[in-house]
């Protein structure tokens, strides 16, 4: 397996440009199985789970284009599909596997998905996903680790999903995702109670209205969706819209090792809560918007002061950075406690820290993180994907050499992320495994 070697202690200066959101990309991708025509997606990010993702499209029977030269572009043609079946080898690394159930289930009237992985994290149910797909009035099993859905029957003797009213027992975004894309081909209106208002849902609703769905509220804990006979091709390429956690990781960085950096291609307006937690820290975060886009600049010319937080929903402090800003507080002046209420398991990167000199003691789902004025390198392993982050942050600021080893947890989310920071003045490589 690959690793990264960081020697600390260098500060970041210079610019970098945000990817597209990986967790639009994943929903969109699998949007284009709604329809026979085909759909074409900009600003893809190069990413292990995109790459499973089109593995998965292809094994159903789409054909799938990639031109990484005009700006990531991805076109998806689900015209002859063979199968409604995702098997366990394809989805066993990537629980977003998932969200080709709601798809299928819409536009063939089955799908047999096996239940998926990922990251070690914690539970991460699909019953919501089912339970939504129940009440619009699918048949489903779940048996041999196979979740076998099946809609109903209608007049006309075709298998359609109904239209219902669907209130989800906690807020769940892939589960938004789902409901909402099988609902676009559902007969009846749909109403998802307690929906997602995370970024990427709007995003996808945007490509899904493109492609003639009938969706309103999106954004909003209420969406309200009008199913139609057949959805087609946008009329022109969908862009994916930045990856807010790859922002608001490259912000962390800084604000741990130091520095000067814009970040091109991004929206301060998705990372309110991790901005105002950075300037909280003592960080000088400033945005506007240009001929390019949006674009953040974070400027850090002294240790950060520890900044207590906690994690929740959209818009709060986001779970998926928690890990990164634990390590700004491993570096900080005086203690700060996390809370984190989103997944059970999320502090696994806790004892990695440690290695490297931080100073964390965890209870239960918090965590009191006492900094320190130096961090000291060391071969740390990667637990999942945002522990990875976190621990190239601490290496970036760590004395001496830091291996982060495990680094396909890392590849999944973030493109080229060792690349980007030298650019900005790191110095880190990636040593690739014996035989690569």
């Amino acid at each position: 397996m690959d690793k990264l070697q960081i020697r600390g202690g260098r500060r970041l200066q210079g610019e970098i440009t945000i990817s597209g959101a990986k967790n639009a990309a994943l929903p969109e991708l699998c949007a284009a199985l709604l329809t026979a025509e085909p759909v074409a997606l900009h600003n893809v990010p190069r990413l292990q789970d995109v790459a499973t993702t089109l593995k998965l499209l292809r094994h159903l029977g789409a054909r799938t284009g990639v031109d990484e030269a005009a700006a990531g572009r991805v076109e998806i043609h689900a015209a002859d599909i063979t199968s409604t079946q995702a098997p366990y080898e394809l989805v066993k690394t990537m629980r977003a596997s998932i969200l080709v159930l709601g798809p299928l289930l819409a536009r063939f009237g089955t799908a047999t998905v096996s239940l998926p992985g990922g990251c070690a994290i914690g539970s991460r149910p699909v019953d919501q996903h089912i339970k939504g797909l129940q009440a619009m009035g699918a048949e489903i099993v779940v048996e041999h680790g196979d979740i076998r859905a099946q809609a109903p029957l209608n007049a006309a003797g075709q298998r359609r999903l109904r239209g219902a009213r669907i209130t989800t027992d906690m807020v769940t975004v892939t589960g938004t995702e789902n409901l909402m894309m099988a609902a676009t081909l559902a007969e009846g209106r749909t109403v998802l109670e307690n929906a997602a208002q995370e970024p990427e849902i709007p995003d996808l609703a945007e490509l899904l209205i493109a492609m003639g769905a009938r969706i309103e509220g999106h954004g909003t804990h209420r969406i309200v969706i009008e199913g139609v006979e057949r959805l087609h091709a946008p009329a022109a390429p969908h862009h994916i819209l930045p990856d807010r956690i790859e922002t608001g990781t490259f912000l962390c960085a800084v604000a741990a090792a130091g520095g000067d950096v814009t970040l091109r291609r991004a929206e301060a307006r998705h990372l309110d809560a991790v901005i105002d937690k950075l300037r909280e820290a003592g960080v000088t975060v400033t945005s506007g918007r240009d001929g390019g886009g949006g674009w953040i600049r974070v400027q850090a010319d002294r240790r950060p002061q520890a900044v207590s937080f906690r994690t929740s929903e959209y818009p709060a402090f986001p779970t998926d950075m928690q890990a990164q800003f634990m390590a700004v507080n491993c570096i900080a002046e005086g203690a700060a406690r996390i809370s984190e209420t989103i997944f059970e398991n999320r502090f696994m990167h806790v004892n990695e820290l440690i290695r490297l000199g931080a100073k964390i003691e965890v209870d239960g789902h918090s965590a009191m993180v006492t900094g320190v004025e130096r961090l000291s390198g060391a071969a740390v392993m990667a637990t999942d994907l945002r522990a990875s982050a976190s621990l190239v942050i601490a290496g970036l600021v760590a004395e001496g050499t830091t291996v982060v080893d495990r680094i396909y947890h890392l590849d999944r989310g973030y493109d080229r992320m060792e690349d980007k920071l030298r650019a900005i003045g790191a110095d880190i490589e990636r040593i690739a495994a014996r035989g690569a």
